[in-house]
């Protein structure tokens, strides 16, 4: 293990959960009790105060503190994705700044179609955009990881979508983070994890006359990826009327290796005979895995009673500083400069991310009224080092470690709404009415790096031709990438709630808002739920609903330069208010929309609860991320037509764009079991499944682009079954908690189905078999404070299948990135907790 670098700050920290003196204890059965508390009440999805989870019209999820915490993994995402039937978070590699930030998705749509709200209040998104060929490409999500799960109490999930209520991105749902608070007690957990695991991939023999690699498949034992991790939260009281609950998580985990056997020549002939070298250099030369991570975090949830209300208030910062590798750049690769680098070069993607956000509210009662005012800052900041590497255009002169500029986003959100209830004669219940506006104005700004970053030294190939500008796997931001742009909208809604009858409920919901940038959107919704008797109801939902663009899709641009015959063409990704792009057919970027339609029933059975939902989502004009146009032989044609219209030098590039329709089906299973007994303790059982189905039924065109001859493809066969198939359509979990006085175990499979890693030609397209992970945990109170767990995820070391030499042509990528559990085998874990 590396040694820690604990600042002052995480020392004190520290010091407030192992402080001598605390007086208030909590024991295990008390947190029980507390979250079988929590999984009875809901707010999200509902305005009526009480509502609890088995009698809304709508299907919502509840995951308590404890299930997000019997895991070894201690990325909140990760801990979702084992715990909700379609919520899937791939672990990419090799993607830039996505190997640091990685997307989750719901229901197999985008990570961007997904609200994340905390304390009901909408979360700030990331500044990263994914540009790589990950699942996710082209969208700007939230980053869940930035929250620590000592600091969340419970997360509600609504599976169904929201934008009447809640406003853009509520598509697939919503998932809604409920802050712990607490004006005592505590608890702090430190943890200790490695991967031990064996893998195996194809090689292939080595050309005639060397002998450094054995032909058919290598196996490779691997004991890696040490983690590290201290959390823990705290209660304090002001005085007999607050509470201030400071969470704080610092986490130290090493990379994992999961490359190939580089098969290929490393170095160049020295007098007609391959170089010594060859057969002693070490072919496992790839980052091909989880990221090398120092992580700090705090969170703090503050609340008083004052007047005739409530004054609440969230601070948070996180600081992520994280290493990944680009691409092998091998001695003789003309990419290298072999007086700097004699044995070729691993580049290094070294990110550091700062999060922070901050929000105050005060809500109270007047009368037959409850108010609620609020406003929430969050910034998130990506800037770019890039560590041995090489701008081969400077020649030996250069620089290994260039800065290489970066981007931020921010936030602020104003919230004013009102809820009341008045009775209407004719219903069963008072008519719930609430009724708000939101203010939100957001900023974007892409900052340049240091010129030897992205600039061309002059520095010529052998063959003398120039050579690509900036640094090795990431040339820097330009000054003429910089940016700085925002916008401002504001919403209004209302929404009401009541029953009908004795046993239908009924909701509507109709909200207006409006953008500086794009226009006006207006969005409904209308759910029932019919209760036939205590045991049985039905339950559906109809609405539509839209996501803006967002700042980073419309303003986002990097340029590279590639050299062609030599000479010099720049490939940029355009923001679409360029020349360029508006001469290849952008315009500016609209929302998208959607029509969802949901279907349901509620089963209960003694002590058995059933809920089985079907939907269908359709979406009309998906924001998605075009082709890269002109970087074949075949499109050469588009630098011939940007030539034409005065664009000297830029070959071709990509853009957003509008004009993606799809239609998503599937249907969610959730099955809870409780089963106590006398003699062998108590179970609790939960099957969930999801089936999911996306068809894109429209693929966006421009008429200047299909104008040429051959016509380019702007949104080609490999992103559109990334869309159809790069998720599992299928997806069955198992989870069996029980407990016995001081004694508890965890025992959870999750079956994920078959997934397509596609391509643009069709023979390359490689299935990823389904596979099945198994996960236990046992847990035994040593005493009433003082809690010890060990486990295993992936107890049987699960891959996805490795690629064929075909796929793999460098063997430094042997699994896809689209295995939605990663690659990463086997982990052991022990965990210490200390309650108070």
């Amino acid at each position: 293990m590396r040694n820690f670098n604990l600042t002052p700050l995480t020392l004190a920290i520290a010091a407030v959960f192992i402080s001598p003196g605390l007086s208030a204890q909590q024991t295990s059965a008390d947190t029980a009790a507390d979250d079988a508390k929590i999984e009875q009440i809901v707010v999200t999805g509902t305005r009526v105060a009480g509502r609890s989870v088995s009698d809304t019209a709508v299907p919502i999820d509840i995951v308590g503190a404890a299930a997000l915490e019997r895991s070894g993994n201690t990325e909140l995402n990760q801990a979702l994705s084992i715990a909700l039937p379609s919520f899937n978070f791939p672990r990419p590699g090799l993607a830039d700044g996505t190997d640091t930030i990685r997307p989750a998705t719901l229901r197999g749509l985008s990570p961007d179609q997904s609200l994340i709200l905390v304390n009901s209040k909408r979360r700030h998104s990331a500044s990263l955009v994914n540009v790589n060929g990950t699942v996710g490409r082209g969208a700007s999500a939230v980053d869940l990881n930035t929250i620590p799960m000592a600091a969340v109490n419970a997360i509600e999930v609504l599976r169904d979508g929201a934008s009447a209520q809640y406003g853009s991105d509520a598509i697939a749902g919503v998932l809604n983070v409920r802050l712990r608070e607490a004006s005592e007690g505590g608890s702090f957990t430190a943890s200790y994890a490695y991967r031990d695991s064996n893998y195996t991939t194809p090689t292939t023999p080595p050309p005639a006359g060397a002998t450094w690699s054995a032909p058919g498949r290598i196996e490779r034992a691997v004991s890696d990826g040490e983690t590290v991790n201290f959390a823990g939260w705290k209660g304090f009281a002001l005085g007999n009327a607050g509470y201030v609950t400071v969470s704080a998580e610092y986490k130290d985990a090493e990379r994992t290796e999961r490359g190939g056997y580089d098969f290929r020549q490393q170095y160049p002939l020295v007098d007609g005979e391959f170089d010594p070298r060859e057969q002693t250099i070490n072919r496992f030369n790839a980052w091909y895995g989880e990221p090398e991570m120092q992580q700090f975090t705090v969170f703090v949830n503050a609340g008083l009673d004052v007047g005739p209300g409530k004054l609440y208030s969230w601070l948070s910062y996180q600081d992520r500083a994280a290493k990944s590798g680009g691409f092998y750049r091998r001695a003789l690769d003309d990419r290298n400069v072999i007086e700097v680098h004699p044995d070729g070069f691993l580049p290094i993607i070294a990110p550091d991310v700062t999060d922070t956000s901050s929000a105050i509210g005060y809500e109270w009662d007047s009368g037959e009224w409850s108010f609620d005012a609020s406003v929430v800052y969050g910034f998130n900041e990506m800037e770019f080092t890039i560590e041995n590497t090489v701008n081969r255009s400077i020649g030996p002169a250069s620089k290994t470690v260039f800065d290489a500029g970066g981007f931020n986003y921010d936030q602020i959100v104003g919230n004013f709404s009102a809820v009341t209830s008045f009775d209407v004669a004719a219903l069963a219940s008072p008519v719930n009415i609430a009724s708000g506006v939101e203010l939100r104005r957001e900023s974007y700004t892409i900052f340049a790096g240091e010129p030897d970053s992205y600039r061309n030294g002059g520095v010529l190939l052998a063959n003398g031709n120039p050579t690509q500008s900036g640094a090795q796997v990431f040339p820097g931001f330009r000054p003429s990438n910089q940016a700085n742009e925002s916008r401002h909208s504001v919403g209004v809604f209302v929404d009401l709630e009541a029953n009908l009858t004795d046993n239908v409920l009924g909701s509507v919901a109709l909200r207006a808002e409006d953008y500086s940038d794009f226009g006006s959107n207006l969005t409904g919704k209308l759910a029932l739920r019919y209760d036939i008797s205590d045991s049985f109801a039905l339950r559906g939902s109809l609405q539509n609903g839209f996501r803006a663009p967002s700042l980073q899709q419309q303003y986002f641009t990097t340029t590279s330069t590639n050299f062609v015959g030599g000479v010099p063409f720049d490939i940029t990704t355009f923001p679409v208010e360029d020349p360029v792009a508006i001469a290849l057919g952008a315009k500016p970027l609209d929302a998208e929309e959607s029509v969802n339609l949901s279907l349901g029933a509620v089963m209960r059975f003694g002590t058995v609860s059933v809920t089985l939902d079907g939907y269908q989502i359709n979406i009309d004009d998906r924001i998605v991320l075009s082709e890269n146009l002109g970087t074949s032989a075949s499109q050469a044609n588009v630098g011939e037509y940007l030539a034409q219209q005065g664009f000297i030098g830029v070959a071709g590039g990509r853009f957003f764009i509008n004009g993606v329709d799809t239609e998503t089906k599937g249907v969610d299973l959730v099955v809870n079991w409780s089963l106590p007994t006398d003699a062998i303790g108590d179970f609790d059982l939960t099957f969930v499944a999801n089936y999911n189905e996306t068809e894109v039924t429209r693929v966006p065109q421009t008429a200047e682009l299909a104008a040429l001859d051959p016509a380019p493809t702007l949104f080609g066969r490999l992103n559109i079954l990334a869309l159809e198939k790069g998720t599992p359509k299928d997806k069955l979990g198992a989870i069996v908690n029980w407990n016995l006085e001081r004694v508890s175990a965890t025992l959870r499979a999750t079956r994920y189905g078959d997934v397509l890693t596609p391509d643009n030609n069709p023979d390359r397209d490689f299935t990823l078999d389904a596979k099945t992970l198994v996960d236990i945990e046992g847990r035994v109170d040593v005493t009433d404070n003082w809690r010890l767990a060990l486990g295993m995820d992936n107890i049987f070391d699960q891959y996805p299948q490795a690629f064929p030499i075909a796929l793999n042509s460098t063997g430094n990528t042997p699994f896809s990135n689209y295995s939605p559990y990663g690659r990463s085998g086997r982990l052991i874990y022990a965990k210490v907790t200390y309650n108070f």
